[in-house]
């Protein structure tokens, strides 16, 4: 998922979440700040529940699932990265001592 993508859906919970409940929060730290973003997250269902709002809970869903795929992303170009990193089967001297580099790093 694309960072502007992540950023709209907060800026939407945002507008939710100021309108409903009076919060105010920060939608570019929501949206690069795992940690702030599960609370804005748990915060929102919390109030949808309490207050009726189901269109709170939608989009903490949504901006939960952002996240997750953004995490998965991260870990698989990492990996992708890694991967081409690292010489083929029986390749020489040099490119041997390379790979035992790149699998020490992992």
């Amino acid at each position: 998922m694309l960072e502007s993508e992540k950023l709209a859906i907060a800026a939407h919970l945002h507008v939710l979440l100021r309108r409903k409940t009076g919060r105010v929060t920060d939608t570019q730290w929501m949206a690069s700040n795992t940690e702030y973003a599960h609370e804005v997250v748990r915060f929102a269902r919390t109030s949808a529940q309490e207050d009726g709002h189901p269109d709170l809970a939608e989009w903490a869903g949504k901006l939960e699932a952002a996240l997750a795929l953004g995490e998965k992303g991260r870990r698989r170009g990492a990996a992708t990265f890694v991967e081409t990193l690292t010489p083929p089967a029986g390749a020489g001297a040099a490119e041997a001592e390379v790979q035992r580099y790149v699998r020490g790093i992992r």
